[in-house]
């Protein structure tokens, strides 16, 4: 019945504040003071209102719910004399340090079990390295340059400043062949693989063909729009593309940089096999290039899209050079399928404009490219040193995989995989198996036990005791 707004009078002094905007429901039995009184009670007690908060004063509240100001007055002092708020002269009335209990519960569980102190799982860069000081710079420099109707709903497609800024960057560091126009802003690679399969279902496509390793929950993305995974098959150099005639698919999706999580880059006859099943059938690859800033001992891989920038859609990124939670992401689309796109995406789907800003200053002010070799160099002592430990700890262990990215395979002794994560959760340690990443059809001969190693993940201080821990567990 009723709120207590953010309401003001005026003063001689100026303009004075009377309350916080409070919603509050004097229903009930007992009259209105009761109905007050319980309806500040549950409000305290299931953490609506928050210790230390202050209230409207007993007038103002008065004022917004229509009662006389005596009602607020008594609610409040048995409220104080009940323990639930709290009232000093010259503090106002304020809530009390109390415990909150969420509706529905009485008690929280008192041991709910907190995550490893240890992780190696791949997936994720040092979050601790975020560069929150340039980050801020860049977001005020752009904030105080967006034009005003940055602020409107906007293309779908995404900022223009963003996307200039990423066909320039990805022509310059990746060999990416793109226009702004055929560029998308996306949140992150799972919503490009949304819409690309929205997009390939609505064309008739049946079949997408995939890699035999890789993330499940990507393969469910395509799943859902009814589109079938075929499965390559695994040859000397990894994924084998000339299988891509026998499989027949629509479009087949490729980690041609370096594969995950197996660690090969495409060889180049495997890249020219894939082109050329694109060009005869008509067919479409989509190639996430998710870690191909970091690249170590050998001249870095291009992406495959220079091949061809009319069959391949190229995807990536910010998750991994910067943050996930970022949820920053783009697409390169032939010029001929970006009308599509736009439809499919929609401009509901667009991403928050001020991080698009920020991201686009980063890029053009040389901060990101500062950014990622700064943590090329840390990544790469890491795994230095891991390689390292593992060849003086457990020298039956294979590191396999080395040459680019944030995470290597260590293909254990046949049998051990289940018995290594075992011991590693012993010590603590989040670890991620190889056989999990296998495609359910996947035909591979004997493959191997191995562990996915995500020595990226670790912040400076706590990486010492992750890679000791992992060395315990290792046979």
């Amino acid at each position: 019945m009723g709120t207590g707004g953010d309401r003001t009078r005026g003063t001689a002094a100026g303009t004075a504040v009377l309350g916080i905007d409070l919603h509050l429901a004097l229903t009930g039995p007992g009259g209105l003071r009761k109905g007050l009184v319980n309806a500040l009670r549950e409000a305290v007690r299931t953490g609506r209102l928050a210790p230390g908060t202050r209230l409207p004063s007993s007038r103002g509240l008065a004022v917004d719910l229509g009662i006389a100001r005596n009602t607020v007055a008594e609610a409040y002092a048995d409220l104080v004399a009940e323990g639930w708020l709290t009232a000093r002269q010259g503090s106002g009335t304020r809530v009390a340090d109390r415990s909150v209990v969420p509706p529905g519960r009485s008690v929280p569980s008192p041991r709910t079990p907190g995550p490893p102190p240890f992780s190696l799982k791949p997936g994720t860069p040092d979050l601790s390295a975020f560069p929150r000081a340039e980050w801020l710079r860049a977001a005020r420099r752009a904030l105080a340059r967006a034009p005003h109707d940055a602020f409107d709903y906007g293309d779908p497609r995404g900022r223009p400043e963003l996307r200039y800024a990423l066909a320039e960057y990805l022509a310059r560091a990746r060999g990416v062949r793109t226009r702004p126009e055929h560029l998308f802003v996306t949140a992150g690679f799972a919503q490009a693989l949304l819409v690309l399969g929205r997009l390939l279902a609505r064309r008739g496509v049946r079949a997408v063909a995939v890699e035999p390793y890789g993330l499940d929950v990507h393969r469910a993305l395509l799943t859902d729009r009814g589109l079938r995974t075929a499965v390559l098959p695994w040859g000397p150099g990894g994924p084998d593309a000339t299988a891509l005639d026998r499989l027949a698919p629509g479009a087949v999706l490729l980690t041609p940089a370096h594969q995950f999580p197996r660690g090969l880059p495409l060889r180049p006859e495997g890249r020219a096999a894939a082109v050329t099943w694109a060009r005869r059938t008509d067919g479409l690859i989509l190639e996430d290039d998710y870690d191909g800033e970091f690249r170590y001992d050998r001249q870095q891989v291009g992406a495959l899209q220079d091949l061809d920038p009319d069959r391949v859609v190229y995807l990536g990124t910010a998750s991994k050079s910067l943050a996930p939670g970022l949820r920053l992401g783009w697409m390169a689309v032939p010029g001929r399928l970006a009308p599509e796109v736009a439809r499919e995406k929609g401009a509901g789907w667009a991403c928050g404009v001020l991080d698009q800003l920020t991201l686009a200053e980063f890029l053009t002010s040389g901060a990101y490219d500062r950014h990622v070799r700064a943590m090329r160099l840390r990544y790469r002592r890491r795994r230095d040193q891991l390689v390292a430990a593992v060849a003086e700890r457990a020298p039956g262990v294979r590191v396999v995989g080395i040459a680019a990215g944030l995470h290597v395979v260590l293909e254990l002794p046949p049998g051990t995989e289940g018995s290594v994560l075992r011991a590693a959760a012993r010590q603590g340690l989040a670890l991620s198996g190889l056989g999990p990443l296998r495609h359910p059809d996947a035909v591979l001969d004997d493959p191997p036990d191995g562990l996915v190693i995500g020595y990226g993940v670790p912040s400076d201080s706590a990486w010492p005791g992750t890679l000791e821990a992992l060395c315990r567990a290792l046979p």
